[in-house]
């Protein structure tokens, strides 16, 4: 248990080095790529093609009309490319999908979710896995960089009509933040050896003379960004958890670090695009605090596992790569799930009990600590201004946030974007189980865990969904008419309701001007509202979730 110990300190204190060294000079520079009036020739050409005036700005309204035509557009792409898969260059021989699995597919990519109800390497070919895929990796992590800083533009404008414009946010996104660090990881990702080919289907003899089939592909490009992004798809059926996606220990830390840097600088953007850099500390504090928790828990839950085999081998590693053993594990479980990923390197489903609610809790808090690319950032301030509307109300102060008002439209959005996640995520698990026809399917085809697990792993899917993230518990089989269509209604509602709540607000506090601080205004950059920012997230999380927990992994875990 000590070595545990000396372990997971180690790769925290190496994580934590690397984060707090580049939080400033990227979060710097994030915030300096959407306040230049500056544009790269490239952006210039790009403007001009697509009919863009990149000084003109767009009203809230106008730039989620933009959002969602964007996302409309490129789910279309992403389903007929699916569809028409057969007669494509580099198909591999490979059919089409299926309606259902194509119209999964489709929306979990481009709403930056990544579920997948389908083996990668048996199902796409390289053009549909490229084309279509890895494009919207990059895409859909613009898109919700573009919204945050939609936001963070509404605490920052004064008395303005405009929040920015969609095609230059999310035009700035794709080329000067995520290309440039996606190449750069690559890179050192085929140096540890991630592959990068296009080799296709190759027969081999292992050396105990028996045939075997290794798919290759161009897997290092698609791996950087599907981590950088919080994407998660893995162009392997067991994601990051396959040598040929993530070859050793220090591949999984490298992993982990790029899942991270881009949600953990983005609060220090935030600080300098509201002209006050501690606000940024408060908010990477609160999810700092959040995440050393999750992952504290997490090991405690992995290495603590009862029976035999977890006692015989010194942890629960059933499920686990020895590569990387329990922290390796649970630090990249920790991270998948509280990020929007979805990625894995170890089986989720075969956690302890307690360990897979742990990362099922991490997602029901909303993906704030640090949350997905843009989506964690604009969460949590969604949570931030609940906060200090109650806390206003407690102490019988006019609720304020940054200078701006929070009135009853405001507060309406926030407990809307609050609300709609844990709705789905509920409706669709009751939905599940409620309807006769849709259950006997389940327990027929899907649920290879009866009981408590089953519905656990159920739960799993629908909160994963609704969330954006992507991951699941690998016992319940989702490639079905049912689950294909119903997960795929709650990552198209779980993406774009909230962002429609979202860019609502940005536009009411935008045409707000800013009141001046005075003595009875709420301090929202000291310890003091970390604390309270930190209950909020609690006593929110625990009075929408608990009964449905106690139903699944709790009565699993202490039964």
């Amino acid at each position: 248990m000590d070595t545990t110990i000396v372990f997971l300190v180690a790769q925290l204190a190496t994580i934590a080095l690397v984060l707090v060294l580049l939080f400033r000079p990227l979060g710097d520079y994030m915030a300096a790529v959407f306040t230049s009036k500056r544009d790269l020739r490239v952006e210039s050409g790009f403007y001009r093609l697509i009919g863009v005036d990149s000084r003109s700005e767009q009203s809230w309204s106008t730039y989620l009309r933009s959002v969602l035509a964007f996302s409309a557009v490129g789910i279309l792409l992403l389903y007929t490319l699916q569809r028409v898969q057969q007669i494509l260059p580099y198909s591999l021989g490979l059919p089409p999908t299926s309606e259902h699995l194509a119209f999964n597919t489709a929306i979990s990519f481009v709403t930056n979710t990544n579920w997948q109800s389908y083996s990668p390497e048996l199902t796409l070919g390289y053009t549909v896995q490229l084309v279509g895929l890895a494009v919207q990796n990059f895409v859909s992590a613009g898109v919700g960089i573009a919204v945050a800083v939609a936001l963070i533009r509404g605490f920052s404008y004064r008395s303005s009509s405009t929040i920015g414009n969609f095609w230059v946010d999310l035009t700035r996104g794709i080329l000067r933040i995520l290309l440039p660090i996606a190449f750069v990881s690559a890179i050192v990702l085929i140096a540890g050896g991630v592959i990068q080919n296009v080799n296709g289907f190759q027969d081999v003899t292992t050396i105990t003379g028996a045939s075997a089939v290794i798919p290759g592909g161009p897997v290092a490009s698609q791996e950087a960004i599907k981590l950088l992004g919080t994407n998660g798809g893995g162009f392997f059926n067991v994601n990051s958890a396959h040598p040929f996606e993530n070859p050793t220990a220090w591949t999984s830390l490298i992993q982990v670090l790029v899942m991270l840097l881009i949600p953990f600088s983005l609060p220090r953007t935030f600080g300098r695009m509201v002209g006050d850099n501690r606000q940024g500390v408060a908010i990477a504090a609160t999810m700092a605090t959040i995440y050393l928790a999750s992952v504290s828990l997490m090991t405690w839950a992995e290495t603590t596992g009862g029976g035999t085999a977890p006692q015989l081998a010194g942890a629960a590693m059933e499920g686990k790569e020895a590569r990387f053993g329990i922290i390796g594990s649970t630090i990249f479980g920790t991270t998948s799930t509280i990020t929007s990923t979805g990625a894995v390197n170890s089986m989720h489903d075969s956690f302890t009990s307690l360990g897979g609610g742990v990362a099922l809790v991490n997602m029901m808090l909303g993906e704030i600590a640090p949350g997905g690319v843009g989506a964690g950032m604009y969460g949590i301030l969604i949570v931030s201004i609940i906060a200090v509307f109650i806390a206003c109300l407690m102490v019988g102060r006019t609720p304020e946030y940054l200078g701006k008002k929070i009135g009853s439209r405001q507060i309406t959005l926030a407990s809307l974007y609050i609300l709609t996640t844990p709705t789905l995520v509920l409706v669709g698990t009751a939905l599940s189980f409620g309807i006769p026809a849709i259950r006997d399917e389940l327990e027929a085809v899907s649920i290879w865990n009866p009981d408590l697990h089953g519905f656990t792993e159920v739960l799993y899917a629908f909160t994963s969904a609704a969330n954006n993230n992507g991951s699941a518990f690998a016992g319940l089989t989702a490639n079905t008419p049912w689950m294909n269509t119903a997960l795929g209604v709650a990552m198209f509602l779980g993406r774009f309701m909230p962002v429609v709540f979202v860019l609502a607000l940005a536009g009411s506090f935008a045409a707000q001007d800013k009141i001046p601080a005075s003595a009875g205004t709420l301090p929202t950059h000291r310890p003091q509202f970390v604390g309270l920012l930190l209950a909020t997230i609690a006593i929110v999380s625990a009075l929408t979730y608990f009964p449905v927990l106690a139903l699944g992994p709790l009565a699993e875990g202490l039964g």
